[in-house]
Formats: structure tokens, sequence, C-alpha cells
């Protein structure tokens, strides 16, 4: 295998779970928003329930589609996992688990 392999295989390894990682915060950050913004809508005294609403559709509505993203991500390690065993000849049995840990190459080299 070659030396550039190596080093993009490494950059994969470190970049791919760390997308992964930081797409799961996102979607927690939003849940911990809507959570906000639907309790400071119920205990406000005097602001009827519609107000917000759109708000909250919208924060629905990102929601979804960051789920939608971390599918995508999720597949895209898969092809990637794939390749790897095709090209580099890795095997793979298990991918990292968290961001920056590598089996396989070294870490240093990307």
């Amino acid at each position: 295998m070659s030396n550039e392999i190596t080093i993009t295989a490494a950059r994969l390894i470190r970049d791919v779970p760390a997308a992964e990682v930081r797409i799961d915060d996102a979607l927690i950050a939003l849940s911990s928003l809507m959570t906000s913004v639907v309790t400071a809508r119920r205990d406000t005294v005097g602001v009827p329930a519609v107000k917000g609403q759109a708000a909250i559709r919208r924060l629905m509505k990102a929601q979804v589609a960051l789920v939608g993203v971390s599918g995508e991500i999720l597949r895209i390690h898969g092809e990637l996992a794939d390749i790897g065993r095709e090209t580099a000849g890795y095997d793979l049995h298990e991918c990292p688990s968290i961001a920056g840990t590598v089996t396989g190459v070294q870490a240093g080299s990307a």
C-alpha cells in the first residue's frame, strides 16, 4: 500500500467519526433548544399558544433534516469502509467508535 493511501486512510479514519459526533452534538443542541422554546411558551403567562408555533415548526424541520444528514453520513461511512477493504486491503471488522481512534493506520501520518 502506498504512503499516500495510508495518509488518506488515516485522515478519513479521523474525520468520518468526528463528523458523526458533531452531527449528534448538533442534534442534541437542537433538541435542547426545542425543549427551551416549548417550555418558554408554556410558562410565559399571557402569551397565546399560537405564538412561537412557527419557530417550533422550523426547529422540528431542522431536526428532521439533521436526522437525514446523520443517515447520509452513516451511509458514506459504510461506503468508505467498503472502499478501504477493496482498495487498501484493510481488514475492518469494526470502525473506530470515537473520533481520533485509529485502527491499523498511524494517526500521525495525516
